[in-house]
């Protein structure tokens, strides 16, 4: 006899509760009300993208985290007689690559600009740890065709509005930008052909510490008078003091090229100050890095005391849809981390409730007897849906006390016991109700 099969979740991957699903909807249509509010509008792409525009993408060590899809029937076994490929298609890593994906194919039906939201899962095989996941949400906006900064202004804030409307205080969104990165690179001497190495190292600083990144660059070979530049300039950059007008200075002659990067960033950061909602604010952050490849300007992350890790990401990307249509097209998004805002709001960090000007429905259970009028019950309950309400018909227990105990426990705000006739007078319900 075969044993108990074994019903854990994949590891990385988890069920989740109809509360866990309650508060992440409350938290999505916060969301969603403030990025349409700026004008974004919903799209969605395929959870599978070519192996190939997977791990071309410049998308740095996502790449080698892809979930590979083996072929099917007949074109299974005839890769495999042959030797040949087993995979051509793989989940996607992030919602950014099926985005550009996405407007090369559809572009003459899009609008231009095109303010696109995406809410969906990604998949990485990576290691599973607190807040990260094989399988989780992200939560994008994007704008496809706009060259100038108000772009980034535009994404920094609705993004700074919709976390601080979920509750998320002291919210600080780290800024910098690929080309004065590549301007540090170049102060120490790495070769352009080596700049994305030194960038994907240079991104794991506050995983590693400035030790780890180093050792990373000695294992790879860099030229030991390069690192040495380096680790004399990185205690200057670690600086929280250190402005995004003394960066020039500090880098000489290398910071020439960058200087519509300087220029830039300087207005970004004082038009989006100047907006931002009570509680958020956007830092000049020099150690910034981001290590997808395809970022080439501004590049951003949110972080809040209320969890260890960065809550948002995103940046400019204007290369990445021109190599699928043979013209640069100008895109920039932000991307929230939903698995993680989600566990700082279960853990009281914030609060997905709406606004006053648009309340969440309550939940009212209608308590009906098995075999009482439930014809009667159906058209109250229908009534108090079209009044606004969320109705659940429950089969009224014997031990009613305890069963408005349990109701409370699982979200109801309010209750109904259906008299025959249709008589149904809706009290509140608290979480510890005494026996009735």
């Amino acid at each position: 006899m075969a044993g108990k099969p074994d019903t854990t979740p994949p590891r990385g991957m988890r069920d989740l509760l109809p509360a866990e699903v309650e508060l992440r909807d409350a938290a999505t249509q916060q969301i969603l009300a403030v990025y349409r509010s700026f004008g974004f509008r919903r799209i969605e792409t395929p959870a599978l993208e070519s192996l190939r525009l997977l791990v071309g993408s410049e998308g740095g060590e996502n790449e080698k985290l892809v979930f590979k899809v083996l072929k099917r029937g007949e074109d299974l076994e005839a890769a495999q007689r042959a030797g040949g490929e087993l995979a051509e298609h793989g989940l996607r890593f992030d919602l950014t690559v099926p985005l550009a994906r996405y407007y090369a194919e559809n572009h003459a039906r899009l609008p231009d600009p095109l303010k696109a939201i995406q809410i969906g899962p990604v998949w990485r095989a990576e290691r599973p740890q607190k807040g990260r996941y094989r399988q989780f949400t992200q939560c994008d906006i994007d704008i496809l065709g706009v060259g100038s900064a108000v772009a980034e202004v535009e994404l920094l804030l609705a993004t700074g509005e919709a976390l601080t409307r979920l509750g998320l205080s002291d919210l600080t969104v780290r800024i910098n930008d690929r080309r004065l990165l590549g301007a540090i690179a170049r102060h120490c001497g790495f070769p352009e052909e080596a700049q994305g190495a030194f960038f994907i190292a240079f991104d794991k600083l506050d995983k590693v510490g400035a030790e780890g990144v180093l050792g990373e660059l000695r294992e790879a070979g860099h030229a030991a008078a390069v690192i040495e530049r380096f680790e004399r300039l990185l205690p200057t950059l670690q600086k929280g003091e250190l402005s995004l007008e003394a960066l020039p200075g500090l880098l000489g002659q290398a910071a020439g090229d960058a200087a519509p990067a300087f220029d830039s960033l300087a207005w970004i950061i004082q038009t989006v100050n100047r907006e931002m909602p009570a509680g958020a604010q956007v830092r000049f952050d020099p150690t910034l890095v981001r290590g997808m490849g395809y970022y080439t300007g501004a590049i951003f992350e949110a972080i809040s005391p209320a969890f260890p890790s960065s809550i948002a990401g995103g940046g400019r990307y204007d290369k990445l849809i021109g190599r699928m249509i043979k013209r640069d097209i100008p895109a920039c998004g932000f991307s929230i981390g939903f698995e993680r805002l989600v566990t700082i709001l279960s853990e009281g960090g914030g609060s997905p409730a709406a606004p006053a000007s648009a309340p969440l429905p309550r939940r009212v259970a209608f308590l009906v007897d098995a075999t009482g009028d439930l014809g009667s019950a159906l058209a109250a309950a229908r009534a108090r849906r079209a009044a606004g309400d969320l109705v659940s018909l429950e089969v009224r227990r014997k031990n009613l006390g305890r069963q408005l105990e349990a109701l409370a426990e699982q979200g109801f705000s309010a209750y109904a016991v259906v008299e025959s006739g249709g008589a149904a007078s809706v009290k509140p319900l608290t979480a510890r109700r005494g026996h009735e």
